[in-house]
């Protein structure tokens, strides 16, 4: 187990770097630091001293992989990528173009995005899977029929269409919560309570008919014929056999949502005024502010690899036949 977790490791750092330099190699292909400092400072009538002095001021002055002028081993550090990039390793994400502390900005804003995104996840799988199994057990009926129906229907709308649906219905007409916007305090849950009520409605679809085909799957296996045999009800056979076989492909569909517990959901932030991960991510690629979004890349990827970490040591929590190595 300690050996298979050291050899995980080395590989998420060998991924992080990958990823670190492509992230890299992608921005400054469409963007030069003379377009960022002409964007921060105000446009394209700006003197070519005082892109110069932004460039300098923020450490964009250097060549970006190579610096012929330094020698040994400055021509290496002493570049864009060495000292943007390689700090990340040690979570000093440095200040963004504005000259605020990136740090700091994530642990403020890491907050809001928890608030929404755990309740979601969790909301979310409950939902899914006490769902999905009534459907599996009124399997060839029309409550099945119309269920998968349904899922079609709501995988075929986008998920803007809900976003904007709901604000108007439930924060416009029915005037139940509010549009947007963002309050600390006791009032907190008026605000969470329509994203987090979308969020989970609009997995319903696709999730649905994957959870369904799961636990199809182990229905038609010997062992559930055999608990029948034995005179198990149905509900007993769904809840300590079916699910509890099915629960693997279940936890690694749920593996691709863990980034979004750190990094907020994008859309769902920026549509209702939230100030999490994910509008800051926004706001940032809108600004061109490569230091925030080389920083968000870079935490969204460690937290990816940290939950496919995560799902193999639960493996063996969840089926004792798997034993790692």
């Amino acid at each position: 187990m300690t050996g298979y977790l050291i050899r995980r490791l080395l590989y998420g750092f060998a991924v992080l770097l990958g990823v670190n330099l492509l992230t890299f190699v992608l921005f400054f292909a469409v963007n030069t630091p003379d377009d960022m400092a002409r964007l921060n400072i105000g446009g394209k009538r700006v003197t070519a001293e005082a892109v110069e002095a932004w460039k300098v001021q923020r450490g964009y002055d250097k060549p970006l992989f190579w610096n012929d002028a330094a020698s040994g081993a400055e021509k290496v550090t002493d570049t864009i990528f060495w000292t943007k990039s390689v700090p990340l390793f040690t979570f000093d994400f440095g200040t963004s173009d504005a000259g605020r502390r990136i740090g700091a900005e994530i642990r403020t804003r890491m907050v809001p995005s928890l608030l929404l995104a755990v309740p979601t996840f969790i909301l979310g799988v409950i939902v899914m899977v006490a769902w999905s199994l009534l459907v599996v057990m009124y399997r060839r009926t029309k409550l099945e029929m119309a269920a998968v129906g349904l899922s079609v229907f709501l995988m075929s709308v986008s998920g803007l269409f809900y976003i904007i649906a709901g604000q108007w219905l439930f924060g416009k007409v029915m005037q139940l919560v509010p549009v947007s916007g963002w309050q600390e305090g006791p009032g907190l849950a008026a605000f969470l309570a329509l994203p987090v009520a979308i969020g989970v409605f609009s997995r319903l679809g696709g999730d649905t008919l994957l959870y369904r085909a799961m636990f199809l799957e182990e229905m038609n296996k010997d062992y559930v014929r055999c608990a029948r045999a034995k005179g198990l009800t149905e509900g007993r056979i769904m809840s300590r056999h079916v699910l509890r076989n099915a629960s693997l492909p279940i936890i690694t569909s749920t593996v691709a949502v863990l980034p979004m517990l750190f990094m907020g959901s994008l859309i769902m932030e920026s549509f209702f005024g939230i100030p999490g991960l994910g509008s800051y991510t926004i706001d940032a690629v809108n600004a061109q502010d490569f230091s925030i979004v080389r920083a968000m890349v870079f935490l969204g990827t460690v937290a990816y690899i940290a939950g496919l970490i995560l799902t193999d040591v639960v493996y063996t929590w969840a089926d004792p036949r798997i034993r790692l190595s």
